[in-house]
């Protein structure tokens, strides 16, 4: 199988963690699926670069995080947090209590530094190990480490949680 048609069909498989990655960087609904597609855009049209023997997860988180740093670049200042466009679809389901604490979470998560936010994306929503954010985020495994015990310590003042 070429690369191109590996990666497009890896793509498709990669497409509900891809989405969640994008949730937790860019915090907006709107701006998750313009990185959606920014990265799949991206992906494709860089097809010919996978090695077969990388893992496709990887190269495309790795598009990922540095088409969210562009983005950022570009506007110049750090994204503000709006309720999402899906936050009236549980107003009348009586899931408010639950609405309310996924609400204040995302707040809690939009007040972080992106350094921190990517690391919380790839171990705390992506699953992936410490040495593995390591080597994507080209840093070393004890700025991880640090970055996401901050992460946990502001988002844990932030939600009002002494644990």
């Amino acid at each position: 199988m070429h690369s191109s048609d590996a990666v497009r069909e890896g793509l498709i498989e990669l497409l509900p963690r891809l989405r969640r990655l994008a949730r937790a960087l860019a915090g907006q609904a709107a701006d998750a699926d313009d990185l959606v597609q920014v990265v799949l855009e991206r992906a494709l049209a860089r097809s010919v670069q996978w090695r077969p023997d990388a893992a496709l997860d990887r190269w495309v988180f790795a598009i990922a995080r540095n088409a969210w740093r562009d983005e950022l670049r570009a506007r110049g200042r750090e994204q503000h947090l709006f309720a999402p466009e899906e936050a009236g679809d549980t107003v009348a389901d009586g899931s408010e209590a639950r609405h309310a604490q996924q609400m204040e979470l995302a707040q809690a998560l939009a007040t972080l530094p992106p350094d921190h936010r990517e690391v919380v994306a790839l171990v705390l929503v992506e699953g992936l190990s410490y040495d593995e954010a390591a080597v994507l985020l080209e840093v070393p495994v004890g700025t991880v480490t640090s970055r996401l015990a901050r992460a946990r310590a502001t988002l844990q003042a932030h939600l009002g949680n002494d644990a």
